[in-house]
């Protein structure tokens, strides 16, 4: 069996897949704040129950909300702060005497997507999380492209460039502040979070994402140009990222992957940002939603 987990800063997810991807069993609980040990104990205790359950030894990958560096086997991973700079893998797979995978979760996303029975004719598929913030996964024939150390993937800290400023108004232009110590990242503009900030700051008025997309189709002039402008800064964006790595199929999870009309739009605006002799990837919405993230760390000891 594959087990794959979902490591939040709120709660930890384990469900179980067969080697068909399909899901047997699910269970969640709190994530511990006080202790590594603690945190520790909970992962294990949630293996060591679904093997019983199972009467197996399944196989353990791991989403988190950060990365493990290959070169030192430490986690980066600030939002957890009593497993942040521990060797998790190497404790985990002491105490659980098997091998412990681990990737980035919008990494598992990705793969969660790619191994989709409708995707795997593609040999490199992009996942692109447009939610809380905006990130991506590399996925190549079937397996997570995750770099020298493990930070392959980070998309949402590019920064803006020179069209999207010139879009946004040159020195007018809202700019962001990052969790990352930079700014101008394209985490604080493509995600769920950006397209209110920016809706904020450009037309004057604090709506939720929903509240803007409702206007939009109800044909609002100042949602209407917008989601335009949007559309575009979207268009600039992706189409750098296009240039440089030329996916075959781009996935969308995230909130604002909803948002129907960006199948019908970015097409149309991809092309005037690409080379000549470029080719408009496939975009279409994530089939897994919340799913994707315990799916794609089970899908970690997959290969095809």
């Amino acid at each position: 069996m594959l087990y794959g987990f979902d490591i939040g800063g709120t709660k930890i997810e384990l469900a179980v897949f067969n080697d068909k991807l399909e899901r047997q069993y699910t269970e969640r609980v709190e994530t511990p704040k006080d202790s590594y040990e603690q945190w520790l104990d909970v992962i294990v205790n949630l293996v060591e129950k679904a093997d019983q359950k199972f009467a197996c030894k399944g196989s353990v990958g791991l989403g988190l909300p950060g990365f493990v560096n290959h070169e030192t086997g430490i986690a980066e991973i600030t939002n957890i702060r009593v497993a942040d700079n521990k060797p998790i893998i190497k404790d985990l797979s002491e105490r659980l005497g098997r091998e412990v995978r681990a990737e980035n979760d919008a990494n598992c996303f990705a793969l969660s997507e790619a191994w989709d029975e409708e995707n795997q004719q593609y040999p490199f598929v992009l996942g692109l999380i447009l939610g809380t913030g905006f990130g991506g996964g590399l996925i190549f024939n079937g397996k997570v492209h995750s770099g020298q150390i493990g930070m392959a993937g980070e998309l949402g800290h590019l920064q803006l460039n020179y069209h999207a400023l010139k879009l946004l108004g040159w020195d007018k232009a809202p700019i962001y502040d990052c969790g990352c110590g930079n700014r101008a990242c394209l985490d604080t503009y493509l995600s769920g979070r950006g397209f209110e900030m920016l809706y904020r700051d450009l037309k004057g008025e604090a709506l939720s994402a929903k509240e803007i997309i409702e206007r939009f189709y109800a044909a609002d002039k100042t949602a209407v140009d917008f989601v335009g402008l949007f559309i575009e800064l979207c268009a600039i964006s992706l189409g750098n990222i296009i240039t440089a790595l030329d996916p075959h199929v781009i996935v969308l999870g995230g909130g604002l992957s909803n948002f129907d009309y960006l199948y019908e739009a970015l097409p149309k605006a991809l092309p005037k940002h690409l080379m000549r002799s470029a080719k408009v990837p496939v975009i279409k919405k994530a089939k897994y939603g919340d799913s994707g993230g315990v799916r794609g760390a089970a899908a970690l000891f997959l290969t095809k």
